[in-house]
Formats: structure tokens, C-alpha cells, sequence
């Protein structure tokens, strides 16, 4: 089937970018009877998961991707060329590629989680798969390559094997996973987004394990956890806050999750560290973390708290902190969302610069790539942290197993900015 580009959609894909909008295919028909929606042109509607072939005027022939019938992104841009066909041996080919280029940097046992496809960035839309030592779990962002997991599944367990991995295992939603050939989601294992973890090939994944990161272990729910378990694009960055924890007296980690910027700091010599989650059962995890690495959790604080209502206790009270680390969920998950969420950083970092120190250093981060870098800057601003003795040392985003495109400014979500 053949998908008819708008000039402007089309431009964007010889420019490289991997995902063709709904509303950017032109002259397509309605597609399952829902108002608004396209279909490729050539016979009837597609299917998620059927190759389509993009065009444009002046453009028989622009690259091939696979549709998804359901998200508002249509197709997903696999090639280029015309040759050779996409089919699983070409997506298990990039796949192969990818786990090549880990196998360089990551050695050694020194760092045993890590991303083995970061899906649009690796050149395989949509597919995300992250190694957990003797295990991986899957995400797919959309259904387009869900019809195809069972064709690459063999490919997977052969090339993952070869590497140590053990068990492989899929985050997604029940609708999502329903047409895997797959032993089933065991019971209570669905996260907060509802979504449960499906296993899919070799002995059965582990509730929980401890992986190794740049040296220090971290517990990782596979479960329940959030993702496909951990937050692995902050791996170079929490070796970054440890090393800005050496001599600090009191430390702030908020949103802190599973304690992996704690553990960070408390290694790095903090003498105390403060973690702030919502969630109690993340700094259970977080304790069990320290113990594993050495470290006394009952020399440290957790505290299950709203992080806003804690910086205002804190301010009440005339605590300060020389270290402070603010690495909260996403504020803006759509575009729509982006004037709200500039707000609420604005609100957030100005409460934490309340309790920041004179000479203290602020870690803040933003994992939305709908708030730019330069947008995130503005909410650090003098006027916003009504305070004028910060500068910007650094800026950092995600490390490389977490790869993008240049045309591809979405996977450009994650800033790290340091100041001091």
C-alpha cells in the first residue's frame, strides 16, 4: 500500500526523520470508519504492523515504514531505499547492529544495565529494549511492530544469548501484548501505568535483581517498576552527582524514586542525604540499594512527601542544602501541555532555590522533549530563582546508548543542567 505525503511531511523524511502524522498524509480516504483519520492508498485500510510505502508529488518513491492503525502517529520510517525489502531479516539486521555497538562500550562488568535499542535513534522505530544483566525487557511505543515481535523473537534470543541474556521479557499494555505467542503476564506485575510485564523466552524473569552501574549496584523492579524497570539515561549523570558529592555535609534528593542520585551522593561522601518520594515503597527499594553498596540507610533520610509541600516545610523551618538534585516525572507529556508545565517548573525551582545554599550546587533535570533546552533555561532564570549567584557549569543529556538523529529533535528530550 502507498502512503501520499504532504510536501511538508515529505521534506521531513528525506531530512530523516522516522515518524509520519496522521494529519501530514494527504489525499487518503477515512480510515476505520473514524472521522479525521487517513488510510494508505491502494485497496483498502491498513493494518498496524503492514509495510506502506511513503510518496509525494514529484516523489513516487520516498521510503518504506510500517503503519499503525491506532496512534496518531500513521507510520513509523524504517528506510530510505528500495532495496532491500523491509521484513524481519532487515529489522533484525539494525537490531544486530545496535547490540554491536553496546558490546564496545559496555565491556567490561563494570556497568551490566544499559539500553540494547533506543528504537528511533538505533534506526528500529519504536522498539526499545533494555539489558538488565541476564535479562531484557521490551517497550513498543505504538503497535506498529507488535505483529512482527514473534517473527523477531528467534533473532532476539539467538543474538541477546550470544551477549549473556538470559530471559527476555515485554512491558506493555494487555491489548498490546495480546497477539505474542508469550507465557502471560504474571498476576499484580501491571506499574503505574498499567502496563505488565509479559515473558517471552528463556527461564522466567526475576520480581526484582541488583544490576551493576559504573561500579555501584542498583536494585531494578522489573515488575513494577517505572519504564522497563529503571531510568537508564541518568546513569552518566548520577556518576556525575556523585562526584559533586564529595565534601557536601547535607544533600536533597527530590523525586528520588529508587534512590539511584541518593546512593550516588552517599557514595560520593555526603555526609547526609535526603530522599523525597511520594511513593514508600521506592525508598524501600532505595535502602535495600544502599545496604548492597555498603552503606547505612539509617544514616540518611527518607521522607514520602509531595516535593512541593516538602520544600515548604523546609523553607518554613531554615533547612538548606549544598547539594540539591530535582529530576521530576514529566510536566509535559504533549505539546498542549507546555505552557502548564513551564509553570510548574518555574514554581519548583524557585522553591528549591529557597533552600539551596549560598555555594551550594543545583542538579536540574527535565525529561520532556516537548520543553526544549533553552525553554528549560528560562525556568532557572535569575528572575525565577530571585537570586543572582548561579551559573550554568554544565549541560548533559541522555549518554549513548541512547542515540538519535539529527533530524529527529523528539529524542532530544533529556536535559541535565548543573549549576553552581
Amino acid at each position: 500500500m502507498r502512503v501520499h505525503l504532504t510536501a511538508t511531511a515529505a521534506a521531513a523524511v528525506r531530512r530523516g526523520h522516522p515518524w509520519v502524522y496522521r494529519d501530514a498524509i494527504a489525499d487518503g480516504g477515512a480510515h476505520g470508519g473514524k472521522r479525521g483519520e487517513r488510510a494508505p492508498r491502494g485497496g483498502g485500510a491498513a493494518a498496524s504492523g503492514d509495510v506502506v510505502e511513503l510518496s509525494a508529488e514529484g516523489a513516487p518513491f520516498l521510503g518504506r515504514g510500517l503503519w499503525d492503525a491506532d496512534s496518531a502517529i500513521a507510520v513509523r520510517v524504517f528506510q530510505r531505499t528500495q532495496a532491500p525489502p523491509l521484513d524481519e531479516r532487515a529489522i533484525a539486521e539494525r537490531l544486530e547492529r545496535a547490540f554491536a555497538l553496546r558490546d564496545g562500550w559496555f565491556a567490561g562488568r563494570d556497568t551490566t544495565a544499559y539500553r540494547l535499542c533506543n528504537g528511533e535513534g538505533d534506526r528500529v522505530p519504536s522498539l526499545v529494549i533494555d539489558r538488565y544483566d541476564r535479562a531484557a525487557v521490551i517497550r513498543l511505543d505504538g503497535g506498529a511492530l507488535a505483529p512482527w515481535l514473534d517473527r523477531l523473537l528467534p533473532h532476539l534470543g539467538r543474538a541477546l544469548g550470544a551477549r549473556g541474556v538470559r530471559s527476555i521479557g515485554l512491558r506493555a499494555t494487555g491489548a498490546r501484548a495480546g497477539g505474542l505467542h508469550a507465557t502471560g503476564a504474571r498476576a499484580g506485575s501491571e506499574d503505574a501505568d498499567g502496563k505488565k510485564l509479559t515473558h517471552l523466552h528463556g527461564p522466567p524473569l526475576p520480581d526484582r535483581l541488583f544490576v551493576r552501574e559504573t561500579g555501584v549496584a542498583m536494585e531494578v523492579d522489573l515488575a513494577r517498576g517505572q519504564k522497563t524497570g529503571a531510568f537508564l539515561d541518568q546513569r552518566d549523570n548520577r556518576a556525575r552527582v556523585r562526584a559533586l558529592a564529595a565534601g557536601r555535609r547535607r544533600v536533597l534528593n527530590l523525586f528520588s524514586y529508587a534512590g539511584g542520585f541518593s546512593v550516588a551522593a552517599a557514595l560520593g561522601g555526603a555526609a547526609r542525604v535526603t530522599s523525597v518520594d511520594s511513593a514508600s515503597a521506592a525508598h524501600a527499594s532505595a535502602q535495600r540499594t544502599f545496604r548492597e553498596n555498603g552503606v547505612d540507610p539509617a544514616a540518611h533520610e527518607f521522607v514520602t512527601a509531595d516535593a512541593f509541600d516538602f520544600l515548604e516545610k523546609a523553607r518554613a523551618r531554615g533547612d538548606r542544602y549544598d547539594l540539591v538534585i530535582c529530576d521530576p516525572p514529566s510536566f509535559a507529556p504533549s505539546e498542549r501541555a507546555k505552557p502548564r508545565a513551564l509553570g510548574a517548573y518555574r514554581r519548583l525551582h524557585a522553591a528549591v532555590a529557597r533552600v539551596l545554599d549560598r555555594g551550594g550546587v543545583l542538579c536540574a533535570a527535565s525529561c520532556s522533549s516537548h520543553i526544549t533546552a533553552e525553554d528549560f533555561l528560562a525556568t532557572l532564570d535569575d528572575a525565577t530563582l530571585e537570586r543572582d549567584d548561579l551559573r550554568i557549569r554544565a549541560i548533559h543529556g541522555q549518554p549513548e546508548d541512547h542515540p538519535t538523529l539529527p533530524a529527529w529533535w523528539e529524542g532530544r528530550y533529556l536535559k541535565f543542567v548543573v549549576l553552581e
